[in-house]
């Protein structure tokens, strides 16, 4: 795989890097609102990548800030959108949750404009544990507070779900959304979170 490979999937992601308030919201609606046309885009020009990625076979792009967030979202964000309600969508959550903690021990988020900052990240907001919940919530705090992040208001959302996803593995110790998926018993004290429509 080679650098224009890294640099076609951040293109893609994140779009041009001078956008309108209206592109930065369009964005952000395709990165969280589920998006059949998106998600089919995306298995047509990079799903070959996801089993590579998640076998270790593209750790090489982790070398540089760049090519490590291509990989995150490449291990993160594509099984998501790829395997929606399947087991096979958090299959590269462990690499990705190793990636983002080994870029952010060596800086590599920091060497990044804001507006990518906040995908070096989710990999641990999407973990199952509490401690990287927390960390998560810190750099989410710490972006929000960042007088370059632009425009305000995204990372005040990314904070508050941040902290919302935190909430819940405190009180669950898991994400009960993903029980079924990954063939887990609901217990009666998430069934009443779910039915009240707990979820992300």
């Amino acid at each position: 795989m080679s650098d224009s490979t890294v640099e076609a999937i951040l293109d893609f992601w994140f779009g041009a890097d001078s956008q309108s308030p209206a592109d930065e919201a369009r964005m952000v609606k395709r990165w969280f609102v589920r998006d059949d046309t998106f998600d089919d885009e995306i298995r047509r020009r990079f799903g070959e990548l996801v089993a590579p990625a998640i076998a270790g076979e593209l750790a090489v792009w982790a070398e540089s800030p760049r090519g490590r967030l291509a990989l995150l979202l490449v291990l993160d964000q594509f099984p998501r959108n790829l395997y929606r309600d399947d087991l096979a969508a958090f299959a590269g959550d462990a690499a990705a949750q190793r990636c983002a903690l080994e870029g952010i021990g060596c800086g590599h988020d920091l060497a990044l404009d804001p507006r990518y900052r906040a995908f070096c990240y989710l990999p641990l907001e999407h973990a199952e544990d509490l401690a990287l919940q927390q960390r998560c919530v810190a750099l989410f705090t710490a972006l929000a507070e960042d007088t370059s992040a632009l425009p305000v208001d995204r990372y005040a959302m990314y904070l508050d779900y941040a902290r919302r996803h935190r909430e819940v593995i405190a009180r669950f110790g898991r994400f009960p959304h993903r029980n079924r998926v990954l063939g887990r018993s609901t217990t009666a004290d998430e069934q009443a979170y779910l039915d009240a429509g707990g979820g992300f």
